[in-house]
């Protein structure tokens, strides 16, 4: 099963540079019926970024500036054993995971702004540990990048798994745009693979390269904010920030380089520009990018049949302009886009669980579920 899923895989992203388009070209509609409506089930949250569903359907949640949430049966229960966060700008604690066989082996993987080290200011962490009444334990930080520093901006950290059990999560370019995102020597701007204990897999693409960071996957990266495993093909897809302009969906690809800040679609935010071009060779052009920019964050596919209208979608979090965005794909080309759920707030992530619903997390609003109308 695992060889189908890589053999349709290897074929949908061949197709992946013919089906690259801009927002200019599909714009987003507002629908006058989604037959679907919005519950708050956890209410009063500021930054919910991470959610996980439990097997015994509780819910763990990220607050930002560093408290772990286990909500259950209306009761939330703030989980000890945290490690030290470092809160500032936009990093702070962020992502959850779940171990692919997590009802056997208990492991929860957690993405967060970390300061150790020598430097002053923080990096993004990647970290597992149990759960046990309420309090993290056996806690072993898998990965740390370096160097600190006290930029608050492009922590990216979102975490995933794939079908044979290798763990990816994304960092950002730190704000160090010219330097990070190119250099393979460096953290920074990199979509990063890991055996599950935290090991670099003897397959990584830089493992026998001189000085490179070996846990490295993909590289040319801004500030990936959404990482979602496709359900049919196995492939990693990720969301990430451009500046003004230029936000992208990509396909990660072993080794490849996808281009940031060489080529872009989008300028800085002053109006200027910092590359005059959009295409390179040996730089990789992105499923679709926005133009404007929406600030994209969480993201999945719908699979659940209880959205039989979205199945086969992909769903995207804006930022900036609060709505859900659901793209339609047809051979991996956007040939619809739909706003949904417009003023709820900023829609931080989003998660279709083991249960088969849909849970959008909304910055100073909460949890909310994705609910069919009668």
């Amino acid at each position: 099963m695992r060889n189908i899923y890589s053999f349709l895989s290897i074929i949908l992203i061949s197709c992946m540079s013919c089906a690259q388009q801009t927002e200019s070209e599909v714009k987003a509609e507002t629908p006058t019926n989604i037959n679907y409506t919005t519950e708050v089930i956890v209410p009063d949250l500021n930054i919910p970024w991470g959610m996980v569903l439990l097997p015994d359907e509780s819910m763990l949640i990220t607050e930002k500036a560093g408290e772990l949430i286990h909500f259950k049966d209306g009761v939330k229960t703030s989980i000890e054993g945290l490690p030290e966060i470092y809160v500032r700008g936009q990093g702070g604690l962020m992502d959850l995971e779940l171990h692919p066989d997590y009802k056997n082996n208990g492991w929860l993987y957690i993405s967060y702004a970390s300061p150790e080290g020598d430097e002053d200011g923080g990096n993004t962490a990647i970290l597992r540990a149990k759960l046990d009444n309420n309090t993290l334990v056996e806690k072993q930080l898998l990965y740390k990048a370096g160097p600190n520093t006290k930029k608050g901006q492009h922590w990216g950290a979102r975490i995933e798994f794939d079908n044979e059990g290798y763990l990816y999560f994304s960092i950002g370019d730190r704000g160090n745009r010219d330097v990070n995102p190119q250099d393979i020597t460096r953290d920074g701007g990199k979509i990063y693979r890991l055996n599950d204990d935290g090991s670099i897999p003897e397959d990584n693409p830089f493992i026998n390269t001189a000085n490179a960071k070996t846990a490295i996957y993909s590289y040319g990266h801004r500030n990936p904010q959404g990482m979602i495993k496709n359900p049919i093909t196995g492939a990693i897809w990720t969301h990430e920030h451009g500046p003004r302009g230029g936000d992208e969906i990509n396909i990660i690809q072993k080794g490849k380089n996808f281009g940031w800040p060489v080529i872009s679609y989008g300028i800085n935010y002053s109006g200027t520009t910092f590359t005059d071009i959009t295409e390179k060779e040996g730089m990789e052009q992105p499923l679709f990018y926005w133009v404007p920019s929406i600030a994209p964050s969480g993201m999945t596919f719908v699979s659940s049949d209880i959205y039989p209208n979205w199945k086969g979608n992909v769903l995207v979090g804006s930022l900036k302009f609060e709505y859900t965005e659901r793209l339609v794909l047809e051979n991996n080309i956007v040939v619809k886009r739909e706003k949904l759920f417009e003023g709820l707030g900023r829609v931080r992530n989003l998660l279709e669980a083991p249960d088969g619903y849909i849970y959008a997390a909304i910055e100073g609003l909460g949890i909310v579920k994705i609910i069919p109308e009668n």
